[in-house]
C-alpha cells in the first residue's frame, strides 16, 4: 500500500513539474566570461541552478558536519 502511495506522488509530482516546465520554455541568455553566451529555456535554467545549490549544499554539510574520530 505504501508503495502505491509513492508512486502516486511521484506522478503528480512529475505532472506539475511538466506543466511547469512547459509553461516557462521562454529562451534565456546566459551571459559569462570573454563575451560567451548560451541560450536556454528558463526550466532548464532553474533545474541547472537549484541542482547545483543542492550539489553546494550537500557538499558543505558533509565537510562541516561529519563528526571527527
Amino acid at each position: 500500500m505504501m508503495n502505491l502511495i509513492t508512486w502516486l506522488l511521484r506522478i503528480v509530482v512529475f505532472v506539475i513539474l511538466a506543466v511547469f516546465a512547459s509553461k516557462n520554455s521562454q529562451p534565456v541568455t546566459l551571459q559569462y566570461y570573454l563575451d560567451k553566451s548560451i541560450e536556454l529555456p528558463l526550466s532548464a535554467v532553474l533545474l541547472l541552478f537549484f541542482t547545483l545549490g543542492i550539489l553546494i549544499t550537500l557538499l558543505f554539510a558533509r565537510r562541516c558536519c561529519t563528526p571527527k574520530k
